[in-house]
Formats: C-alpha cells, sequence, structure tokens
C-alpha cells in the first residue's frame, strides 16, 4: 500500500442532529476513501442500541470506535488497521474523554510494532482544563508494548482532535494568533485566553505541553520541510465570525518523532458552514515508509525545530 489518508473532522454536532445532513457530510469523506477518520462532537451516537454508529458504519464502509460518554470516535478500514487493544479508561481530567486505541498496521506484517491512534476534544471554556487534558493526552505517547523477542519498547502515537486553543507561532505563515479585542464575544476571550505575568495572551498551553512531549504538530513540520511555508497545510480548520474571531488552526493532528518521515501532505478540505463550523483537517502517510517504520528499519530523518 503506498498511500493512504487520514481525516480529522470535528462535525458540527454530529451533523447538526439531522440524518440528511449528517449522511451527506460523511459521504464527503467517502471520497477520499480514509484509512482513518477521527471523529469529534458524537452526541447521540450511543443512543437506541448506538444505531448512529453503525449507521456511519454503513456509509464509510469501516468499522467505528465509540469513546466514553459518546464525545469522539474513530473509524478505520479493517483491511489496513485493526485494534489490538482499546484504552477505556482515559484520565480523571476529561470533559470529552478521547477515543484511544493501540491499531495494527496490517501491511507492516505481524511481527511490526503496533501504534497509539486517538482522537480528542479539549475543554471548549477553560483554559485551565485544557491544560490539564493536553497533560493526559501525554501519556498516549508513552504507552510499551512488548515485541516477539520480549523486548518492551515505547509506541508511536497519532492524536488528532479539536484543541480549541492556539499552536504557537512557527513563522511559516499561518494564522496569527488572533488580538483580544477582535473576539468580540466576551466570554469567549475568556474561554480563549489566560493571564500570563506579563499580561493576557491567547491560549497557545495545550501545543506547548504536546510539543515538549515530543509530540509534533503535522502541519507545521510539513509547512517547514517544504521551505518557507505550505498554505495548504496551515490553511485555518475554522473561519472567522463575530462571536470566535479571526480565522484559526483550532483542529491539529500530532505525532511522535518516528513516524513524521511517513507524512507525505497535509491540507485541508474546505466544508461549507451549513454542514458543520470546522473544515476536514487530511493527513496523507506513506505506507511503505510507515511499515518500515513499525518494523524498525532506518528511514531518512526529517528534522523540524520552532
Amino acid at each position: 500500500m503506498s498511500a493512504f489518508t487520514v481525516h480529522c473532522w470535528n462535525l458540527e454536532r454530529n451533523g447538526k442532529q439531522d440524518p440528511a445532513l449528517r449522511q451527506k457530510a460523511h459521504e464527503l469523506l467517502v471520497r477520499d476513501n480514509p484509512a482513518l477518520v477521527l471523529r469529534q462532537e458524537m452526541p447521540g451516537a450511543d443512543d437506541d442500541g448506538a444505531a448512529v454508529m453503525y449507521e456511519l458504519e454503513e456509509i464509510l464502509g469501516m468499522r467505528g470506535w465509540l469513546g466514553p460518554r459518546s464525545c469522539t470516535a474513530v473509524f478505520a478500514d479493517q483491511d489496513v488497521f485493526r485494534t489490538v487493544r482499546t484504552w477505556p479508561q482515559t484520565g480523571p481530567m476529561w470533559v470529552l474523554p478521547p477515543t484511544a486505541l493501540t491499531m495494527r498496521y496490517l501491511p507492516a506484517g505481524r511481527d511490526a510494532l503496533p501504534l497509539i491512534v486517538a482522537s480528542f476534544h479539549l475543554n471548549y471554556a477553560s483554559t485551565t482544563t485544557r491544560l490539564a487534558e493536553a497533560e493526559w493526552l501525554t501519556t498516549w505517547a508513552d504507552k510499551r508494548w512488548t515485541t516477539a523477542d520480549g523486548e518492551t519498547v515505547r509506541v508511536p502515537a497519532l492524536l488528532g482532535g479539536d484543541t480549541n486553543s492556539y499552536p504557537e507561532a512557527c513563522g511559516l505563515g499561518e494564522p496569527a494568533l488572533p488580538v483580544l479585542d477582535a473576539i468580540h464575544d466576551e466570554p469567549h476571550r475568556a474561554h480563549r485566553s489566560y493571564r500570563a505575568p506579563e499580561g493576557r495572551r491567547m491560549d497557545t498551553r495545550p501545543d506547548e505541553v504536546l510539543y515538549t512531549a515530543g509530540l509534533h504538530d503535522v502541519a507545521q513540520h510539513h509547512a517547514d520541510r517544504l521551505g518557507g511555508g505550505s498554505a495548504d497545510a496551515l490553511a485555518p480548520t475554522v473561519d472567522a465570525c463575530d462571536t470566535h474571531g479571526p480565522e484559526a488552526r483550532i483542529d491539529r493532528v500530532y505525532v511522535t518523532a518516528e513516524l513524521l518521515p511517513a507524512v507525505t501532505d497535509v491540507d485541508v478540505i474546505p466544508v461549507p458552514l451549513v454542514m458543520s463550523d470546522h473544515h476536514v483537517l487530511r493527513l496523507t502517510l506513506d505506507g511503505d515508509l510507515l511499515a518500515d517504520i513499525l518494523n524498525r528499519q532506518p528511514v531518512d530523518s526529517l528534522s523540524f525545530a520552532r
């Protein structure tokens, strides 16, 4: 398998609770034939015996896993990924718990390392809670696996979701951090900023925590690799609006460093506002390189420094 895509999407209220809109939204994803879909905002997906999840599995042609309290989900092409364990206990701090799985990339073979795949949604209203949630998110970059020869090693991780916060500036042409006064909704100013010793600043702390833990923003990495930035990789995932302020790159995918060489493209699939208030973040990976990485074969390293 030479290449495959991963979609990360916060579909507003799971299709705004409209079955026809929800179907149309997921048909949009099917056109790209993703191998993984990381979904956020899944209210109602656990009702009536999880009927909505079965509906979405049929539309996508993928198997789905719904996280605790029907907040997030992961869908996978079973010809490409198989789950070897779930992680139902995600830590004590989550308002909207993630869906986290240990998954085997089948083309890599049975002796290859698995990887952690997680869909997350950080808290909307509290910078303090988001910071704690991001700290718990780092635990998915610290999972271990015992190989066939008895060696215990850390496995790679791929985590994607709605951060409800901003990336630390990288100087590569991405949307600028908002100015506080540009957010017209006063409560939302409090939701997205915090009081630092030097004065109020916009919330980038989840991104800083994840980077410190060895998790890399794939969009920034891809833009850096292209030399001078990429409008596609760093495109906003939410548009400007009166309440939330300027456009921003709220939705992000993070991977541990060993997976970076397999990332060949990052872009954003535009979505009309009538469908959702978030666009789709798309990540493309080289499947052969991923197989080499999971089999711990040497690959060309790609540096990234902020």
